[in-house]
């Protein structure tokens, strides 16, 4: 089966053309630097000829909302009018457990509006919605400085590894179009400053971690359910102590 990947070359991506490949399916790993572009449409129709599946694991290269929305209605509509070229049977795109929630947030009304664009697309599709990643915790921590210390609310918060997501979206892909969505996540619950203050301590980071109640999440006020999956979520195997163990070594500060 001939399955394009768009943003193939990222995080998620190329860890879901490498697993298809492995499952002896002709994985397409589609991104600018492969000479297929979703905006301008650069390479689309030649990339989409003969495919079966397409799976969407890119983002936008701005999280400000203009900007995320610009890039997710123009994608979303080459995209699909590619497929629709091509008879594509099946669109898989990633996106964020508690999106629904986070609408506070410029970023994520811009992925919402993604979302609904794919639900009124004519290609039948399956909407996997991840919560972060562990190899996003660092940028979680930065993000989260105020006067010298990393303040977090103390909300329930179940992180997942990048290749636990990629196994997820990859059976996504090889399974049936749900026309709905499934929720990923990792196997432990922590709250969110929990996480956080373990990794800093494995880098040999000492700046302090503090759990503040009234602290947002990249600006946004959550409360304990915001950032979790309902009943009934995919978990990964991947526990935190064990990607810790196996990652590599923090960059350079």
């Amino acid at each position: 089966m001939k399955i394009v990947v768009i943003g193939g070359t990222g995080l998620i991506g190329s860890k879901a053309v490498e697993l298809l490949k492995q499952r002896n399916h002709d994985a397409v790993a589609a991104a600018p630097s492969t000479g297929v572009n979703t905006i301008t449409g650069e390479g689309l129709a030649q990339a989409m000829a003969g495919a079966d599946v397409v799976v969407d694991v890119s983002n936008s290269p701005s999280f400000e909302e203009q900007a995320a929305t610009d890039f997710f209605r123009t994608a979303g509509a080459n995209l699909t009018a590619a497929e629709a070229a091509a008879g594509v049977r099946h669109h898989v795109a990633l996106s964020v457990v508690g999106t629904e929630r986070l609408q506070a947030s410029g970023y994520f009304r811009a992925k919402l509006a993604q979302e609904q664009l794919i639900k009124a697309s004519p290609i039948p599709y399956t909407l996997v919605h991840a919560t972060q990643f562990f190899e996003f915790l660092r940028a979680i921590a930065q993000f989260s400085i105020v006067d010298g210390a990393i303040r977090l609310p103390p909300v329930q918060f179940q992180p997942m590894a990048a290749q636990d997501v990629a196994e997820a979206i990859v059976d996504a892909a090889l399974a049936a179009p749900l026309n709905g969505t499934i929720e990923v996540a990792g196997p432990e619950v922590f709250t969110l400053d929990e996480p956080i203050r373990r990794i800093l301590a494995f880098d040999g980071d000492s700046r302090a971690v503090i759990s503040d109640p009234a602290a947002p999440y990249f600006g946004v006020a959550v409360s304990d359910r915001t950032l979790v999956p309902e009943a009934g979520a995919r978990l990964g195997s991947t526990r935190l102590d064990w990607w810790l163990a196996h990652a590599p070594p923090p960059p350079a500060r």
